[in-house]
């Protein structure tokens, strides 16, 4: 995450009661959750040997469910492009396009077929109160878009998202801001911090109800 997760509970007094956190690499984010009482957590993540990691850091505790898929607005399978240079968190569903130019030394090498489904059949698979869960802590490389679009169930009990957002085309045909913004106003969402770490793309913070600051 750019945006500091801390700083954005202090500022915005947010109540987080569980996380869904979508794109979770090896769980970095996990002690963050924990120091901020954060009490139940569903990671999501596709691809090894992250989720391994994952397992291996949070599978003692048990209000944490490890799920390792793909996220998207159809089930079945589909084919990520890989990196190892970035410990493969630049991997993605989409192919790259600025982000070659801006990141030369990650060199997308290899793929891997992984499975995908939405989140709202995940939901019900996993057989869990969904409404536990109120915030969505999503990166996965312009993809975000697709996902809640398969979230739309789930998305009338979440209160919070943080998201990365992208203003150029950093992998072919990635969600702009705009279209982030467009969609999840839907969900009474509007986008409240945005920081542009990355130029091309950075994080946002979108709130339920409110206005933009």
């Amino acid at each position: 995450m750019i945006l500091d997760l801390e700083k954005m509970i202090s500022k915005y007094n947010l109540n987080i009661t569980g996380v869904i956190h979508i794109g979770a690499h090896i769980g970095q984010e996990y002690d963050t959750y924990q120091n901020n009482n954060i009490d139940n957590y569903i990671f999501i993540e596709p691809l090894e040997p992250a989720y391994s990691r994952l397992l291996e850091r949070v599978s003692h505790n048990p209000n944490a469910v490890c799920v390792k898929t793909a996220l998207g607005n159809f089930n079945g399978t589909v084919t990520m492009n890989t990196e190892t240079a970035n410990q493969g968190m630049s991997s993605s569903i989409l192919s790259p396009r600025q982000h070659l130019d801006q990141y030369p030394d990650i060199v997308f090498d290899g793929t891997q077929e992984v499975p995908i489904q939405t989140l709202d059949s995940l939901g019900e698979d996993l057989k869990v109160d969904i409404t536990k869960y109120n915030f969505i802590n999503i990166d996965i490389q312009g993809y975000e878009l697709e996902a809640f679009k398969g979230a739309k169930k789930c998305l009338e009990t979440i209160e919070y998202i943080m998201t990365e957002v992208n203003r150029d085309e950093v992998y072919e045909n990635c969600c702009k801001v705009d279209e982030l913004d467009n969609f999840l106003k839907g969900w009474g969402f509007t986008r409240r911090e945005t920081d542009w770490h990355g130029g091309s793309w950075g994080d946002s913070l979108y709130i339920k109800g409110g206005h933009n600051d």
